[in-house]
């Protein structure tokens, strides 16, 4: 769920809470409201929280000269620091 999505699911809530005045008889209307805000507040923090998240990656290269053979050496690594 994205930050958007989030946002979206809290103000349809909060319309069907607060806003909207129509009986129906097989869904409390209000309840459902207050709980597509709830799936909206949680969706804005998990959107928030994925938008924070940092990912670092390090490469290194690293050039040697082998003493038996003269010969250069070339030594490539990528780190990776992913947060899950």
């Amino acid at each position: 769920m994205s930050l958007g999505t989030g946002i979206v699911l809290f103000v349809i809530g909060a319309i069907l809470a607060f806003a909207l005045n129509v009986q129906v008889d097989w869904v409390d209307l209000h309840l459902v409201g207050y709980i597509l805000m709830i799936a909206g507040a949680v969706g804005i923090i998990i959107g928030i929280v994925l938008l924070t998240r940092r990912r670092s990656s390090v490469a290194t290269t690293r050039t040697a000269v082998d003493p038996a053979t003269g010969e250069r050496v070339t030594r490539r690594s990528s780190e990776s620091d992913d947060i899950v």
